[in-house]
C-alpha cells in the first residue's frame, strides 16, 4: 500500500514508530496530486513549500497528538494565514487571508500538514462542483460525473488518495452528498458543535464545518480536533468535546434506528434504496432493532431551504463590494451604485446572481412575512418531526442522495432538478442535527451509494459509532 493510501490512524501508527516520516508522507501525496489533479482539479491550489515546511517540522520536534503530521486538504472557503481564500468565486480574486479560521488553527495547531485548497462550488452554492470560477471538478469514479457538492473538491481528494483528510462545509448537503458520490466517509455535526469563525458565510443559520475520510474512526479523530466551543462564534454552544473514537466501540445490540419511509419513497432510485437497506438489514443482524417511522414534513424541506438559504446569502454577500478587498476593476463607472453594479455584474456567476435575486426578493418589503418568515415557522416543524422521531428510536438511517452521481453538465440547464440531489440531506440540516455519509454499496454502474446516519444534537458519537 502506498504511503497517500493509508487511514489517518494507519499513518499515525506509522510516524510514531518512524517506519517513515512526515515529509515522505506528504511527498506521496504530492505526486498523487501531480498525477491525477490534471485530470480531476480536486485542488485549485496547491501550496508543496508551506506542507513540506509543515511535515519537516513534525520531523523534527516529534509526533505528537493524532494529526501530528498528517497531509489533509482545505476547502477554499476557509481563511488560512498567507494564503489566498476566495470561495471559488471571481470577486475574491487575489484576497489572501491575514488570520486562520478557528477551526484551521486547531488543525495547525495540531499538526496537520495545508497541502492546498480544494475546489467548491461558488460561495458553496451548488451540488456538482460545477460552479466554480476554477473550473468543474470531476468524479474520481467516473471522470464523465460530477463529484458533488458544493464540497466536490475535498471528496474527490479523499477519495483519490490525493490526500488522508479534508474539511468542507455542509449547509444543505454539501459533505454528505459529494462524500456519498465519491465513497468516501463525510460528518456535519451538530450546528454549532464547529466554529464558523473564519469561513466564508453563505446561510448563517445553516452553514456547518466537518471532516471528510477514508474511515469514521478517521472523521472521530478530525472532529475531536475540530470541534468546541469558540468565543467568536456565538452560535458555539459550551458543551464538552467527548472522546468520539473511543465511542465508536459501542455495542449496537439493542439500539433502536428509525426507518423514515419518506426518505426511501418517489424520486428515490429503486437501485439505491436496495442497497441502502441491505447495509441497515446488516445492522440489523447485529443486534440493532429497526422500526419504520415517519417524518412528514420532509417534503417541505426543500422550499423552506430555498428560501431561508438564499435570503440569508443575499445578505451575507452583500459585503463583496470590489472596495475593500478582492475584485477590482477599471470601469468605475459614473458613481459607486454603478461600480458596484460592474464589480458584481463580472465578480459573481450565474447560480450566486441567481440566488442573489430570490433571497433579496423574499427579504423585500411585503414579502418578507410571506416567505421568509413562514419558512422559519415550517423549519421549526420540520425540527418539532426529529424530536418525535427521537422519542421512540436512537438514530435514522436512510439514503445520503435518491440517485447516484450524475454526468457533467446532465442538471446544469435546469436548478430545480439540481437541487433535487439535496432533497435527502437538507432535512437534517434544518434542524440542525449530525448526519454522517457511509459507503454502503456502488451501483451497477460501478458508482458509490452512502447510507445517512442521522442522531439527536451533540450526539456525534452515536452517529459515529453505528457509521463505524
Amino acid at each position: 500500500m502506498n504511503l497517500n493510501e493509508l487511514t489517518i490512524r494507519e499513518a499515525h501508527d506509522g510516524l510514531k514508530a518512524k517506519k517513515f516520516s512526515s515529509e515522505e508522507l506528504t511527498n506521496a501525496c504530492l505526486r498523487r496530486i501531480s498525477e491525477r489533479n490534471p485530470t480531476l482539479n480536486a485542488f485549485i491550489e496547491v501550496t508543496s513549500d508551506i506542507a513540506l515546511a509543515q511535515a519537516k517540522k513534525v520531523d523534527k520536534e516529534g509526533v505528537k497528538g493524532m494529526l501530528s503530521g498528517i497531509p489533509i486538504g482545505i476547502k477554499d472557503i476557509f481563511c488560512v494565514k498567507g494564503m489566498k481564500t476566495t470561495g471559488a468565486s471571481k470577486i475574491l480574486d487575489g484576497f489572501s487571508s491575514p488570520y486562520d479560521a478557528t477551526v484551521v488553527g486547531k488543525l495547525r495547531s495540531a499538526g496537520a500538514v495545508f497541502l492546498g485548497r480544494t475546489n467548491m462550488d461558488e460561495f458553496a452554492c451548488g451540488a456538482s462542483t460545477e460552479h466554480s470560477c476554477y473550473g468543474v471538478t470531476k468524479n474520481p469514479k467516473d471522470s464523465e460525473r460530477v463529484p458533488g457538492g458544493s464540497s466536490g473538491g475535498s471528496a474527490a481528494a479523499v477519495a483519490d488518495n490525493m490526500c488522508l483528510a479534508a474539511i468542507g462545509t455542509d449547509t444543505g448537503g454539501s459533505i454528505r452528498q459529494p462524500a456519498s458520490f465519491c465513497g468516501c466517509y463525510g460528518l456535519k455535526p451538530t450546528y454549532g458543535r464547529v466554529s464558523r469563525y473564519g469561513v466564508l458565510a453563505m446561510a448563517s443559520s445553516w452553514d456547518t464545518i466537518g471532516p471528510f475520510a477514508r474511515s469514521a474512526e478517521d472523521i472521530a479523530i478530525m472532529l475531536e480536533v475540530m470541534a468546541g466551543c469558540d468565543s467568536r462564534d456565538s452560535t458555539t454552544p459550551d458543551v464538552a468535546v467527548p472522546d468520539y473514537a473511543g465511542a465508536l466501540h459501542q455495542d449496537i445490540k439493542g439500539l433502536k434506528i428509525g426507518i423514515p419511509k419518506e426518505y426511501f419513497g418517489e424520486g428515490v432510485e429503486e437501485e439505491t434504496k436496495n442497497i441502502v437497506m441491505q447495509a441497515i438489514k446488516g445492522l440489523e443482524k447485529k443486534g440493532a432493532i429497526l422500526k419504520e417511522v415517519s417524518l412528514p414534513m420532509t417534503k417541505y424541506a426543500i422550499a423552506v431551504y430555498y428560501i431561508s438559504m438564499p435570503a440569508e446569502l443575499s445578505a451575507n454577500l452583500a459585503r463583496y463590494d470590489g472596495v475593500r478587498f478582492g475584485l477590482n476593476i477599471d470601469d468605475k463607472g459614473d458613481d459607486l451604485n454603478e461600480y458596484y453594479e460592474k464589480v458584481r455584474g463580472s465578480g459573481f456567476g450565474d447560480e450566486i446572481k441567481r440566488r442573489i435575486m430570490i433571497g433579496t426578493y423574499v427579504l423585500s418589503a411585503g414579502y418578507y412575512d410571506a416567505y421568509y418568515k413562514k419558512a422559519q415557522k415550517v423549519r421549526t416543524l420540520i425540527i418539532k418531526d426529529f424530536g418525535k422521531v427521537f422519542d421512540e428510536v436512537d438514530v435514522l438511517c436512510a439514503p445520503v442522495s435518491p440517485f447516484p452521481a450524475f454526468k457533467l453538465g446532465e442538471n446544469l440547464d435546469d436548478p430545480l432538478k439540481m437541487y433535487m440531489a439535496d432533497a435527502l440531506t437538507i432535512p437534517a440540516s434544518a434542524a440542525g442535527l449530525p448526519a454522517l455519509s457511509v459507503p454502503c454499496g456502488v451501483s451497477a454502474a460501478g458508482l458509490p451509494i452512502g447510507l445517512q446516519v442521522i442522531g439527536r444534537q451533540f450526539e456525534e458519537g452515536r452517529v459515529l459509532g453505528v457509521g463505524f
